[in-house]
């Protein structure tokens, strides 16, 4: 691999892991990054994964203080990720890479609106049904279903995951947040696990964006958590619809 290669992974892997600890969307960073270097796109994803995995463990751990009160909850909504997860990642390895394309972006979109939204959607759940740790069986299930979407390819499956967590979970944002990074880890992590078993993953970039998201992930957290919760809520919109913008004209 020329050494220019290997910075420019290294270089999307850190901005891959920011991203991903504060928001979501970091596989659209570090994928094109690999496409555009001529991997090709199974190997790529499943690289990719298995390297922005250790970047996900990192923003678990850069925001353990957000997370403290929540185990059961992570742990409810963990499962859900799990099963999902193993489920998207035994999918790829399935199904043509096609059968998302033209579904990721609109999914994308529909994330964004929902947290534009979410301060009213939270205030009609929490009239129509009894408040929940965990958010309930609708909530349940729409982490599932985003657990087989990050375990498939995961692109922006953090502005999903906080879109859905705002709605059904009266709760601070930032803390929301922590757990969203857990449930992504989960997904990305069991994928990850089958992948290394299961297909070809290049070790050597699969290092090197495990190595850049790593740092990246105790960046995103230390500046994540700075946010006030409208900015935050702003970030997400923005980082989401530049991420449907790029997978749209990939």
């Amino acid at each position: 691999m020329p050494i220019h290669h290997a910075l420019a992974i290294l270089a999307a892997g850190f901005v891959a892991g920011t991203v991903n600890t504060i928001v979501g969307s970091g596989s659209v960073i570090t994928f094109p990054t690999l496409i555009a270097f001529g991997y090709a796109p199974v190997t790529a994803n499943v690289s990719n994964t298995v390297g922005l995995t250790f970047g996900s463990l990192s923003g678990v751990v850069g925001y353990r203080r957000e997370l403290r009160g929540q185990r059961r909850r992570a742990m409810v909504l963990g499962s859900a990720s799990f099963v999902g997860g193993l489920t998207g990642g035994i999918l790829l390895l399935t199904l043509p890479s096609s059968v998302f394309d033209a579904v990721v972006p609109v999914l994308i979109l529909i994330a964004c609106a929902l947290v534009v939204v979410q301060p009213r959607l939270r205030t009609w759940v929490a009239r129509a049904h009894p408040p929940m740790e965990h958010g309930g069986p609708g909530l349940y299930v729409g982490v599932l279903a985003t657990g087989v979407y990050g375990g498939y390819f995961g692109a922006a499956q953090g502005v999903i995951l906080l879109a859905l967590l705002g709605i059904f979970i009266a709760e601070d944002l930032q803390r929301l947040n922590g757990v969203k990074n857990v449930l992504a880890l989960t997904a990305n992590g069991v994928a990850a696990v089958l992948f290394v078993f299961s297909a070809h993953v290049d070790w050597g970039v699969a290092a090197l964006i495990a190595g850049g998201s790593i740092v990246g992930g105790q960046t995103g957290a230390s500046l994540g958590r700075r946010i006030p919760a409208p900015v935050l809520r702003v970030v997400i919109v923005v980082v989401g619809c530049l991420a449907a913008a790029k997978l749209l004209v990939t």
